[in-house]
């Protein structure tokens, strides 16, 4: 069996992650590895489908145990993602996406160079700012912030394996599943089809 595709999915907040994701993920063989925060649920959010939302002492337990494989602070709050899941789904040969900020990007890049990098970016900063307005979820302060790490974030787009645009919702749920199906069918990936055609001449 083949072992799943590690797939890292980045881009600032309100640039439509989500949005693409949810539609990615009716894919049953794809697994959504669900991060831990410290931060507070937003309404209608439910601990286990959209985050393990943690407090900050039982989050550092998981760090010094090895359990995260990555982890990060972000506008005020730890983010990370839990080892053990992701790694058992990927030896079943499930893909596995990580939605996941820059920073602990970085660190995957580091520790599994074998992932796949794709980052999304908003159409402009001022679509930006209108998206992360309509949710109607944050102060305008806070708004402000996430406009300023978005800069930082868009930034580092470049050591990115695939930089979408999220303008046309369609055309973006399309563009992922394309990189998907064509990771799946680089060379690097593919060297034991060669095995199985020799063998069965």
């Amino acid at each position: 069996m083949n072992k799943g595709l590690l797939i890292v999915v980045s881009g600032p907040s309100g640039c439509g992650k989500g949005t693409i994701l949810s539609q990615i993920l009716k894919n049953e063989n794809i697994y959504y590895s669900v991060s831990a925060t410290t931060r507070a649920p937003r309404e209608g959010e439910v601990n286990g489908i959209n985050y393990h939302f943690m407090d900050k002492q039982e989050f550092m337990e998981l760090i010094e145990t090895g359990g995260m494989l990555e982890y990060a602070f972000y506008c005020d709050n730890y983010y990370g993602t839990p080892r053990k899941q992701v790694e058992e789904m990927l030896e079943s040969g499930k893909d596995v996406i990580l939605e996941i900020e820059v920073k602990g990007a970085m660190k995957i890049k580091e520790t599994c160079p074998e992932a796949v990098f794709i980052f999304i970016l908003p159409p402009s900063l001022n679509e930006l700012r209108r998206r992360l307005e309509k949710r109607r979820t944050e102060s305008e302060e806070k708004i402000e912030k996430r406009l300023a790490e978005a800069v930082n974030e868009i930034k580092a787009a470049k050591y990115y394996d695939y930089i979408m645009v999220n303008e046309d919702l369609t055309k973006a749920i399309d563009e992922l599943n394309a990189i998907i199906v064509a990771e799946k069918l680089t060379q690097k990936r593919s060297l034991n089809k060669i095995d199985e055609v020799l063998n069965n001449a």
